[in-house]
């Protein structure tokens, strides 16, 4: 069945779909070798040899000839279809409108190609290309009044040959923006044919897209009726089914297969709604069969081992996947990937870490060096670690900040602040407004006791994202910390508090403003909601300071114990605690 890829114009489909309809054409009129031939595509009608005028061959007609074919050979199609446009409609010579017709298509000139398959159309109405063309155009246009009688006469002049009519019709209507007229249309044009499968499947089509699904899922119905072995119709049937009633569509898609059992298309397309609905057990045994009827289809092994892992059976996935390597077919980067992946599941690093440092080419090896990059960082070999990062391979910026700030980071764990920040500042020489590079170094620039540069890179990151609310938050908790301009600091922290209310260092920075403000009760409701989302060292102490001055000193000694416990290496805590409990 024609369909329309997603990802092409509709002029360009015609273009594709031209070979298929327009069968060769003289260069210029001739005798009966320069006819149009029976289409090879649509429909298969007998044509008639049209009648020809008799025009004599004066010196006008021969420079209109010699003037199209030049602007043809000099690469102006434009001058070329307008001068066999114009010898068309002085010879009335079905012939030349038929090159007419042509040259202004294939230059994608579509009004005057309109133009010209209604003069072809009109001159030899016999010609079943024309009107096949004719209505494809219009069609593509939107004209769906002025398509719908060629449309009709089409389809009634080769009643046999309905059903490649409505499957024509079907890649240009689904295109149109009125969905309704579309569909409005076909349910006119298919009435007089209930029997063609075709039809009821081209309004099944246009319904699902208005929103029509009950008259969608019912045409779709009859369409499987009628044909019965029609892959396609049983499939559309499913897939209005899906997800909602995916019991029905699985029920249906079994029957069929029992009584079909040979059909592949059909159980790939079972196989992969299985797995969408999350059936990996059932979806597994669908691809298996596949599978067993194709032993050497790696693809189908693949999935099979995917599987085999999304279910958590990672020492059956592992074999299939060394399977799936074996057959050398699979490409071997995404096999070795996966088998890296399924290392990590089992905590085995250095296999995992061995597994991707053999991922080499393929989509995943951006992804490979990323995470060889983190196991090694955490066995503590920071310089490997780092010489690994730098050979990921970035194609685009938010891999090349992505990149950055795992390094940035992983300099930060070693303390080695000053680096990171050199990191940072250097390569917002090369991306200067990119939000995560701006924070990120203003985070950095506090680290270092720059709070001037720290504000600055803030400030900046709110002129270029003005909802990244972690910059409104750091600037305005920054100012309540340091207890300086706490007005301004608490309407920072409050835009922030309005984008991400839910955000638990957010809500904590808002305990912490109400703090400052000596508003005790408030505060203390901020902090207890932000400690109840995150257990965070921080959250602890605020909380803690805020109950001790409430006069609840037991229980701001039970959370400081707490936190302690949980992080003993935590030098502003330990400080707090001997501040109130010298």
């Amino acid at each position: 069945m024609p369909t329309v890829p997603k990802n092409m114009s509709l002029p360009r489909y015609l273009m594709i779909l031209l070979p298929l309809l327009l069968a060769a054409c003289a260069h210029a009129p001739g005798g009966k070798g320069s006819a149009a031939r029976a289409p090879q595509g649509p429909a298969k009608v007998a044509e008639v040899e049209p009648v020809l005028p008799a025009v004599a061959l004066d010196e006008r007609m021969l420079y209109e000839f010699l003037l199209g074919d030049i602007a043809l050979q000099r690469g102006r199609p434009e001058l070329a279809g307008q001068a066999y446009r114009d010898l068309a409609k002085t010879t009335r010579d079905p012939r030349v409108a038929r090159r007419a017709a042509q040259i202004t298509f294939e230059s994608r000139q579509m009004d005057k190609a309109l133009e010209a398959f209604r003069l072809w159309q009109e001159l030899e109405p016999s010609a079943p290309l024309a009107k096949q063309m004719l209505v494809s155009l219009l069609l593509s246009g939107g004209k769906l009044d002025e398509a719908r009688p060629h449309a009709e006469r089409l389809l009634a002049e080769d009643v046999k040959s309905a059903g490649r009519g409505f499957m024509q019709f079907q890649p240009f209507l689904v295109r149109l923006a009125n969905k309704p007229a579309a569909l409005d249309w076909a349910v006119g044009v298919a009435r007089p044919y209930p029997k063609v499968a075709e039809g009821h499947w081209l309004v099944a089509q246009l319904a699902a897209q208005a929103g029509n699904k009950e008259l969608a899922l019912s045409e779709a119905q009859q369409a499987a009726q009628l044909r019965p072995e029609w892959d396609a119709a049983v499939m559309f049937e499913a897939q209005l089914l899906l997800p909602k009633e995916s019991g029905k569509a699985f029920e249906r898609l079994r029957k069929v297969l029992e009584a079909r059992p040979a059909s592949k298309e059909l159980r790939l397309f079972y196989a992969r709604a299985l797995l969408e609905q999350k059936h990996y057990a059932e979806s597994r045994i669908q691809f298996q069969q596949l599978l067993a009827a194709n032993p050497e289809n790696t693809e189908l092994a693949f999935a099979v081992a995917l599987l085999s892992l999304q279910m958590g059976e990672l020492d059956r996935a592992e074999r299939e996947l060394q399977e799936t390597l074996s057959k050398g077919k699979k490409d071997a980067g995404t096999v070795h990937y996966y088998l890296a992946q399924l290392n990590e599941a089992k905590k085995d690093e250095a296999a995992a870490l061995a597994q991707y440092r053999q991922v080499q080419d393929g989509e995943y090896v951006y992804a490979s060096r990323l995470r060889e990059t983190y196991l090694l960082d955490k066995a503590g070999k920071g310089e490997e670690a780092r010489a690994a990062l730098k050979r990921a391979p970035v194609t685009n910026n938010q891999q090349r900040v992505t990149v950055v700030l795992i390094e940035a980071q992983m300099l930060r764990d070693a303390k080695q602040f000053d680096a990171a920040y050199q990191l940072l500042t250097e390569s917002l020489e090369k991306l200067p407004n990119h939000p995560q590079l701006l924070f990120e170094a203003a985070m950095a620039a506090d680290k270092l006791g720059k709070p001037e540069m720290f504000e600055q890179l803030l400030r900046k990151v709110l002129r270029v994202a003005p909802e990244h609310a972690h910059a409104y938050n750091a600037l305005g908790y920054s100012l309540l910390e340091r207890n300086v301009r706490v007005d301004e600091g608490m309407r920072l922290v409050e835009k922030a508090y309005e984008l991400e209310p839910g955000d638990a260092a957010i809500t904590d920075s808002m305990g912490w403003g109400y703090y400052r403000l000596g508003q005790l009760d408030k505060s203390a409701e901020f902090l207890r909601r932000a400690f109840s989302v995150s257990q965070d060292p921080e959250i602890a102490m605020h909380l803690g300071e805020v109950l001790w001055m409430q006069g609840s000193k037991d229980e701001a000694r039970k959370i400081w114990d707490g936190a302690l416990r949980a992080h003993p290496d935590h030098e502003s805590l330990r400080q707090l605690i001997k501040r109130f409990i010298p």
